[in-house]
Parts: C-alpha cells; structure tokens; sequence
C-alpha cells in the first residue's frame, strides 16, 4: 500500500476551484486548498499582487520571496495565463468547465466584460458557483470604487473602535479587513456550492468587504440605534479601575478583576493582593472601590495603577496567570509571536506546522487550522507555486495539445 494511499481522505477531496482572485481573496482558496480541494491559482503576467508584499524572505523583495504569498497560497497548483487576451479568456472558459468555484476580485464587470462573467460560465457549467470578492458588493453607488484593507476597516466601522480615546484610531496589523472578506467569502462559497451538489444549480455569490468587517461591530451600531449613544475607544489602559492593560516584568497581562466592589473576582483580587503582602492593597479596601463612577474616575485608576504595578512588574506574566488562574481571577498575559510559538497549549494542539520554502535553508513555522477534523484531517499539501509553475500541467489535463502549448507560451498568452 502506498503512501497517498494509508493517508486518510480530505474533507473537499474531489473539489475543483479556480482561484483568480489577488490580496484580498487568496486566503479563501487557501481555506479550500489546506481541506484537500484541488485549487488551481490562476496569475496574471507578472503574478497576482501579493506575490510584491512584505515581509521577504531575507528582506530582498521578488516573485518568489512573499512571505505573505507563501503563507496564503498553500496547497494549491499555479497557473499563469492573460486573461485580456481572447486565447486566455478561451483557455479560463475550457477550465472553468471542470470546476466546481471560481473565487474572483476584480471590479464588477471587469469579468463580464471579458466573458468570463457568471452568466457566461454558467452557461456551460450550470452547476458551477462563482464568488466574487470585492470591497463594496457588486451593487449599490461604491461598487466600482477601489479599496486597500484600511479603507476596509474605516467604511465597515472598525477603525474607529481601535486604538486609545485620546489618539486617532489605529489599524490593526495584517490585513483584518481583507482576512475578514475571504473567510466570509469562503463561508458563503462553501454554503452555495453544497446547494449546487444537491441541486445541481450553481450561483453568483457577492461578497462585500465593507459588509463583512460591519459585522465585527458586534452591538455598536445596536448601541447607537437603541440607546443614541457611539461606542468610543478605550480610555486607556483601564477603562476603570481594575480593569485593562498592566505592566510586569516581561511585558504586559490583561487584568479583569472589573474593580466593582462585590465582584467575586475584585474580593478574590483583593485576598490574593494581601496574601501577597503587596504595599499599599489597604488603600483598596475603602468603601469607595465599590461605588462604580469612582472606579472610572482618573483618581482610581491612577491609583490602583500605581499600586498593583509596583507589585506587578516584579513579576512575569506567567507566573501572574498561574497564580491568576489558582485563584479564579481574569488574567491573562498579552503574548508576543515568541510566545505563541512556545505556548503549551498550542503546542499540545500541534497548531503550528512546518512551513518549507524553496529560498528557506531551513523549515520555519507557520500557523495551522483553528479546528481538528478527526476523519478528514486539515493539512499543508504542497509549498505555494512558483510564478507559472503548474501551468503545462494543468492545461494538458483539459486536453491542451504539446504543440498548442508551445504557441500560446511563445505568444505569451502563458507562463
């Protein structure tokens, strides 16, 4: 018996998906891809635009050399072709018919134009879906307006509510907004294409960026509907005594102690506190430590600050989080990459797998699923493809004859 064969199935073993999408929809083939589909990456010349983004590999920027690309286009087969060509929109219609999802982000109508739109593919695939990615929908007066991911984040909302009140919103680091259209992208690709199996109809799926980071709003546009108020930003590092970010030895943990005076974990905090003999937790036992427009007053927090730090940064975060954890108070260490990587738990868990890379001497890490399927097991198939490096391969499955091959490389219509 071979290999392949004692390996147990993948979950989208027998999936075919076409994915011609850039920076903003590579992650969700990649979803696809690490659960066994056969994703085929369809690049222009010159290659899609994450292959151009930091970080690289030894900080010299190239095709090959995306950290970025290689991370999220795993598992998948390559192919280069010019879709603004007639051969090329010709050659995407023949491989569009052994697919099962296209997975697209170019501006509404920009597909349609060159033929290759829904309702053209669906003609002669009508069980095919196709997704498309963009920032605002293929509808409604923004859908031809272009979009990076910090646009994302401002129109969906999200922006505002990051950073500190006193500062001007901060973005959150790698791409959020673009991660968050993939994965809803990918969800609602996955949805439709259980349908087409079961119905034997495909479908067009619009996926909004904008639409896809408002829903990570969670209750603020609830709170504002409801009440007229606008969610604001953190105060600070607390936003009330008790509560929020604190320095120690090695860094910074997040304390949840909340500081309302009958709390469990506030009367916990303050037993832990005396236990430990910690200088000044007198000072917190006062009868105003349980009236709440204190507690958010600058006088506590400065305060409590003052004296739990004093304390604190004498200590590492991890011995705070065992000894938090002992006493059931909410504490947690606010981990650095390091830490991740030699976390226990998610070293128990197998969470990260190697990550091999052609211009690597040797294999690094990266992160694996959120989840553990215990038939049809998530895995890491094969490195990211190299600019063009399927596309012989893959053209020949569909009956592209050796010499035809030639021609469409010599006239550049492939690579």
């Amino acid at each position: 018996m071979s290999v392949s064969e004692m390996q147990p199935p993948a979950a989208l073993e027998g999936l075919r998906v076409l994915d011609l999408s850039g920076p903003m929809g590579n992650y969700a083939g990649k979803l696809f891809a690490d659960m066994g589909a056969d994703v085929v990456l369809v690049e222009p010349p010159g290659g899609t635009p994450l292959r151009r983004e930091p970080p690289f590999i030894g900080d010299a920027p190239g095709a090959e050399r995306s950290l970025n690309f290689a991370y999220q286009n795993t598992s998948k087969r390559g192919i280069c072709v010019d879709l603004d060509s007639a051969s090329g929109q010709r050659l995407l219609r023949e491989l569009a018919r052994t697919a099962d999802l296209v997975i697209e982000t170019a501006p509404p109508g920009w597909m349609a134009e060159r033929g290759l739109g829904y309702e053209h593919l669906a003609r002669q695939r009508p069980q095919l879906v196709v997704a498309s990615i963009t920032p605002f929908g293929q509808t409604g007066p923004y859908a031809q307006m272009q979009a990076t991911d910090l646009v994302g984040l401002a129109l969906g909302g999200l922006l505002w509510m990051g950073g500190y009140q006193d500062a001007a919103p901060t973005q959150a680091h790698g791409d959020q907004a673009f991660k968050c259209a993939a994965m809803y992208g990918a969800v609602a690709a996955m949805l439709a294409v259980t349908d087409a199996e079961l119905t034997g109809e495909g479908q067009h799926v619009d996926i909004s960026m904008q639409e896809s980071v408002t829903l990570a709003l969670e209750n603020a546009a609830q709170t504002y509907d409801l009440e007229g108020v606008i969610r604001k930003r953190p105060l600070g590092d607390q936003r009330f005594a008790g509560y929020g970010l604190f320095e120690c030895q090695d860094g910074y943990i997040f304390l949840g102690s909340r500081g309302i005076g009958n709390s469990p974990a506030w009367s916990r905090s303050m037993q832990w506190f005396q236990d430990e003999g910690m200088e000044g937790a007198a000072r917190l036992l006062g009868p105003e430590w349980s009236d709440l427009k204190y507690l958010k007053s600058e006088e506590a927090r400065e305060v409590f600050g003052e004296i739990f730090m004093n304390w604190s940064r004498r200590h590492t975060k991890a011995w705070l989080y065992s000894e938090g954890q002992k006493r059931g108070i909410p504490l947690a260490p606010v981990s650095t990459p390091q830490d991740l990587l030699e976390n226990p738990q998610l070293r128990a868990r197998g969470h990260f797998v190697p990550f091999t890379h052609p211009l690597l001497k040797q294999a690094a890490e990266m992160p694996g699923a959120p989840y553990v399927l215990s038939a049809t097991p998530w895995q890491v198939r094969r490195p990211a493809p190299r600019l063009g490096e399927h596309t012989a391969e893959v053209l020949g499955e569909i009956g592209i004859a050796a010499d035809d091959l030639a021609r469409l490389y010599s006239a550049g219509v492939v690579a």
